[in-house]
């Protein structure tokens, strides 16, 4: 078992309440906690998960525990860790944690690499970097895993490029994939967090500004409308024809990146690929431009073409750089390029990871279920999870829906009732 790595157990009161807080906004989730409390599920079961160290993943966590899982937990990204919720999950939860905020990249890899030697059973990531170690310099280790649950865009891209590579080691079921995470989760969570980001490090005037959002994916969604609502004229850009179709639709501008730099004064990338803002895009911005990024990596954003154009670069606030340019413009990157909206906001409402958590602990339930039934692929979450989630969070905020009369449920099972 690996040895817990978090700032202070001194912090874990502050972090305790941080917790009960988030969880009066997660009624599903504690419904499931409830259960597992009572069923064991996960009896046995070790996990590795590599998330980010929130209080709403602490409630996940909790719900693991209670099932029976024996957990470690690392962090999904360097500057989302929540410190005073890492002290509380260690101290009242027993829950092993190696997360720091800040933590530098040979520290982030070494706690992925203890999470992998607990030898887990299911693997739990949030950008599939658990996954990506053991695929590459631990496959020693992947054949006592039966599964695993990726829950981001970009951690689904990776899997999907390995599975198709012919090199996935085990099942993995792509929680992002479920209803009730994507439509909710990416988009009414990153659009408002990633908002609540911008405006605590900039406290930026939204109205009247050009924004661009890179990618019209669902988390694109979000910021777009997110951003429209606050005042923003949105100019959207796209690769996929469709979606920038369905934003021509939606009311809003779409150009090519290389067109919309030049207008934009603040600048969103959401796609989960590498490099969409870019040397020549930085060139041609306008003075006082902000960049800030909501995909789950900092490589959306040239970061090395940024720092050479540059001839000064300063911290002008927390989580605000200034690049100043040989011809006096000046550049603002927010969070380093990192997610903006955990890096400097606390990430999505519970509300909404709720249902998203809620997926998560269905999942892996479902996964031990299914031990040695799954195909090496990567799966969909199964409807009746998708489902049932939708109920039970329709019930936790006291709204009934209609049920079909038998004379409807025949009329759709028919094929010969016509006008």
């Amino acid at each position: 078992m690996p040895v817990s790595d978090v700032a202070d157990l001194a912090l874990a009161p502050s972090g305790r309440r941080r917790i009960e807080w988030a969880d009066r906004d997660m009624r599903v989730l504690a419904a499931i906690r409830e259960r597992f409390a009572v069923e064991r599920p996960l009896e046995g079961i070790r996990i590795a998960a590599s998330l980010h160290v929130t209080a709403e993943t602490a409630n996940l966590m909790r719900t693991l525990r209670a099932g029976g899982a024996d957990v470690v937990l690392v962090a999904s990204n360097p500057l989302s860790t929540q410190d005073d919720v890492a002290a509380a999950l260690v101290a009242d939860h027993a829950v092993t944690v190696l997360a720091l905020r800040g933590e530098d990249t040979a520290t982030y890899y070494g706690h992925i690499n203890a999470a992998i030697d607990h030898a887990p059973h299911i693997t739990m990531d949030d950008g599939a970097d658990v996954i990506g170690v053991m695929h590459g310099e631990r496959r020693e280790m992947l054949a006592g895993v039966i599964g695993g649950t990726e829950e981001t865009t970009t951690g689904v891209i990776r899997l999907r490029a390995l599975e198709r590579s012919g090199g996935l080691a085990f099942p993995v079921v792509s929680v992002n994939d479920a209803d009730t995470k994507h439509m909710f989760d990416n988009r009414y969570g990153t659009g408002q967090s990633t908002v609540d980001g911008l405006l605590r490090a900039t406290n930026m005037l939204v109205a009247g500004k050009r924004a661009v959002v890179g990618g019209y994916g669902w988390c694109g969604r979000g910021v777009a409308s997110r951003l429209r609502g606050m005042g923003a004229a949105v100019v959207v850009t796209e690769v996929d024809p469709l979606k920038a179709l369905e934003a021509v639709m939606d009311g809003f501008e779409v150009m090519p990146f290389a067109a919309a730099a030049r207008v934009g004064d603040l600048f969103v990338t959401a796609t989960g690929d590498v490099n969409v803002v870019r040397g020549e895009h930085i060139a041609v911005m306008k003075d006082g431009a902000i960049i800030a990024n909501a995909g789950h990596f900092n490589v959306e954003i040239d970061l090395p073409a940024l720092a050479e154009l540059a001839v000064s670069v300063r911290e002008v606030r927390p989580s605000v750089e200034e690049y100043r340019m040989a011809d006096g413009r000046a550049v603002f990157l927010l969070a380093q390029g990192r997610l903006v909206n955990l890096s400097v906001a606390e990430g999505h409402p519970a509300a909404v990871m709720d249902m998203s958590f809620a997926n998560q602990a269905l999942v892996v339930e479902h996964i031990v279920r299914q031990r040695g039934h799954l195909d090496v692929r990567v799966h969909r979450v199964p409807r009746e999870i998708d489902r049932e989630i939708a109920r039970l969070k329709l019930s936790t905020l006291g709204i009934g829906i209609d049920v079909l009369t038998e004379e409807q449920r025949d009329y759709l099972a028919s094929w010969d009732q016509g006008t």
